[in-house]
């Protein structure tokens, strides 16, 4: 009933805008900038808290907006409980104005903009103000939602409040906060709001932008496609999606735990292959050129194998709303090392992919009810790149990265080094985690059992925490037992200090021990259980691939292989390889570069990107639903909106393709719609030509500073001319003085 929603908001907006109102309010020490700290009184409100000097509130210092911001525990050494507010993208949690309209709060330490470090007296005083202001960001999000469903008809309504609510509503709005629709009607103006006239500027584009955006919502249909601008419309939400099928994953080769799944023992035909393959290289020779026998060839790309990491995409579901870093950091190395346990029986190499080669394929979460989309291509075969990104916006996190894999052959044994890194990225947080990779190592070729081991030390940093991560994976001894076999050991540190150890078996158990509590526990055990929990990979059929995808690409091989057929599997492989040699030496004859179509390289860095690639937060009030096209993964939207991307290398040959209707596409060279198209533009050239006018004004300044300059040097080289020549006339006149004295005095003697 839309009498008892008018009722509910005006009720909800009375209980934030009454002074009488008060969640809770005592007295807490701040954190500044110059990492001192200032006892000031608080005052929590639904929705925003109110920081004053006293606790009369009468010396207003700030006021921080609640709906910007998270929450979570700080654990401190020093007495007391500590919890710390922040924006998850670093941007300001601060109001413009105070509570009565005040420009300028009252002179503390400077306060981080950010976010703001609190400390209580003691811990139950600070598991009270952690409830409260779980409760006050509750109200603030019901507020959110509540404003979104009146639209903008009932703003009008919400704003006969009075002048608290429009003070309030003027924070926001000021605050510029995703998600809020206002009407700009003349009572909800407050040209004196901004204390930066570029902010005003910036308020009067988005005051002139949405009147067109309203009308145009409010069209019919034929005349929202003639313009195509759908950035306003509301969409059916039960429109049918266009999208690529996928099926449960049918077949999965699972080896178990310990040495006996990653040893084999190599019959003489295929012994007398490896001699005569041996035979062509020499000790520390590169083997990527090199052609291996197909009997050792797991059948399946390596873009494949990469996404064995993903089976356990749940443990960063639960790590990106983790509030605690340290837990945070504790469950993204719990899914790293959940990545190695899946592997074939016996010794095994993935093919090696072949350039423009992709791979894509998907888990699905039933607890969040959410996908995790991964997306692989070979973008160089010399040297031997792969990159990939995986998405899931939705439960909040995305990977991307890229592994250059090298080999390298040292007689009895060869290592597969995986050379790159990837990067994890928790999306409402802003944090990166950067992570490499070990590599893989096997021994016994020429002589005794062929085993393959994973070595080398890895690193996870996450720099915006300060939490990182140090794990090593430790070879076979030389008169080690079996149960030296794939170990792995570890710290987790923050900063320079070490909070816990690990120590185990990356396909066993591994024990975690804090080093605080000084308790050891199971941190990681990949048993039956777990592996029946995995989440449930679904696979694109064979039917709806493109060419290049590895499945497709390969099967012939695939095929030979379980025949164990090694001919056939060695012919269909050179047929495979031979293709691409000739496609390679026919774009060297004519000079081109070949061009990935899902990933594109940065200038500078030298890093791939997704050229897909959305990392916005999820927001559950316009996004539906996460899912991918042709390679390209996406979003259904209930409102297109403008998105903002860092500008990327565009390249001649892109051939954009046209979104699906109603999907936010994160691709960087497609256009939403002709009217933001024409909004942008005009922002564009309103803003080169500010920026030429203030380049006219430096220069103008520069140029008179020259000519001050100029005229200071002539008026020091005049005045020092001047002074020279005082002083030339003074010795002048005293040479004159005395040759009339002497003259003088010698007449004098004369005529005496």
């Amino acid at each position: 009933d839309e009498s008892e929603k008018k009722r509910a908001t005006k009720e909800l907006l009375s209980t934030i805008t009454d002074p009488s109102v008060i969640v809770m309010a005592d007295w807490l020490k701040i954190r500044g900038t110059l990492k001192s700290w200032t006892k000031l009184w608080c005052v929590l409100k639904p929705g925003v808290l109110l920081i004053y000097k006293t606790h009369k509130n009468g010396q207003w210092v700030g006021t921080v907006l609640l709906n910007a911001c998270e929450l979570i525990e700080r654990p401190s050494k020093k007495d007391g409980f500590c919890f710390k507010l922040f924006h998850p993208l670093e941007q300001s949690i601060w109001a413009v104005k105070g509570p009565k309209g005040e420009a300028v709060g009252s002179i503390t330490q400077p306060l981080p903009s950010s976010h703001l470090i609190f400390r209580a007296t003691s811990e139950s005083d600070g598991r009270c103000w952690m409830d409260a202001l779980e409760l006050a960001l509750k109200c603030s999000s019901l507020l959110k939602r509540t404003m979104i469903r009146e639209g903008k008809e009932d703003m009008s309504t919400v704003a006969t409040g009075g002048e608290h609510s429009i003070n309030f509503y003027s924070l926001l709005r000021a605050h510029n906060i995703h998600g809020f629709q206002f009407n700009d009607s003349d009572h909800l103006k407050d040209p004196d709001l901004y204390s930066d006239k570029s902010d005003r500027e910036g308020e009067q584009d988005h005051e002139e932008s949405d009147p067109e955006g309203l009308e145009k919502s409010e069209e019919s249909d034929s005349d929202t496609s003639e313009r195509q601008d759908d950035s306003y419309i509301d969409l059916d939400p039960n429109e049918h999606l266009r999208e690529t099928p996928y099926l449960e994953q049918s077949h999965e080769e699972l080896g178990e735990a310990g040495e006996a799944a990653q040893t084999e023992t190599v019959s003489e035909e295929n012994k007398s292959l490896i001699w005569t393959l041996l035979k062509q290289v020499r000790p520390g020779m590169d083997l990527s050129k090199v052609v291996l026998p197909t009997f050792i060839l797991e059948q399946r790309s390596f873009l494949d194998k990469l996404s064995d990491y993903y089976y356990h995409a749940d443990f960063l579901s639960e790590a990106a709303i983790e509030e605690n870093a340290y837990d945070r950091m504790k469950k993204v190395v719990k899914w790293y090392i959940s990545g190695f346990y899946k592997k074939p029986k016996g010794l095994k190499k993935p093919y090696n992919p072949i350039i423009g080669e992709t791979y894509r394929c998907m888990w699905l979460h039933q607890k969040t009810n959410s996908k995790t989309f991964y997306i692989g291509e070979q973008v160089s075969h010399h040297p031997p790149v792969s990159a990939f990104y995986v998405s899931n916006r939705k439960d909040g996190f995305c990977l991307s990265g890229s592994i250059l894999a090298k080999s390298k052959f040292y007689g009895n044994s060869l290592s597969a080094i995986l050379d790159g890194e990837a990067r994890l990225t928790f999306l409402n947080r802003g944090e990166d985690y950067v992570m490499n990779m070990p590599y893989a190592h096997c021994k016994g070729i020429l002589y005794g059992t062929m085993t393959l081991e994973l070595g080398g030390q890895v690193t996870i940093a996450c720099e915006k925490t300060g939490y990182s991560a140090q794990l090593e994976f430790k070879l076979k001894p030389f008169l080690g037992s079996s149960d030296s076999v794939n170990q792995v050991c570890g710290k987790i540190k923050l900063g320079k200090e070490v909070l816990a150890t690990l120590e185990g078996h990356w396909d066993s158990e591994i024990f975690i021990n804090d080093k605080k509590t000084g308790t050891v526990d199971t941190f990681w055990n990949p048993t039956t259980e777990l592996r029946q929990s995995r989440l449930t990979r679904c696979t694109v059929p064979p039917e709806e691939q493109g060419d290049s995808e590895s499945e497709r690409l390969w099967q012939h091989v695939t095929r030979a292989i379980y025949n164990k057929d090694q001919t056939e599997a060695t012919n269909e492989k050179f047929i495979l390889e031979e293709v691409q040699r000739k496609s390679a030496r026919e774009r060297k004859a004519k000079c081109e570069e070949w061009n990935p179509a899902l990933f594109e390289q940065d200038p500078v860095t030298g890093e791939w990107h997704y050229r897909y690639a959305d990392t916005r937060p999820w927001d559950p009030l316009n996004d539906l639903i996460q899912f991918e096209k042709d390679g390209c993964i996406q979003t259904k939207v209930r409102h297109r909106t403008p998105m903002v991307t860092v500008p990327k290398r565009k390249h001649k040959s892109d051939k954009p393709k046209s979104p699906e209707s109603g999907c936010s596409s994160p691709e960087p060279d497609r256009q939403d719609s002709s009217g933001s198209e024409r909004e942008s533009h005009s922002r564009l050239r309103k803003k080169g030509a500010d920026l030429s006018e203030l380049q006219s004004a430096i220069e103008s300044i520069k140029q008179t500073q020259e000519d001050i300059n100029r005229n200071i040097s002539v008026l020091r080289s005049r005045a020092a001319g001047r002074v020279e020549g005082s002083s030339f006339l003074q010795q002048r006149d005293y040479v004159i003085i005395v040759f009339l004295i002497l003259l003088q005095v010698l007449i004098n003697y004369v005529f005496k």
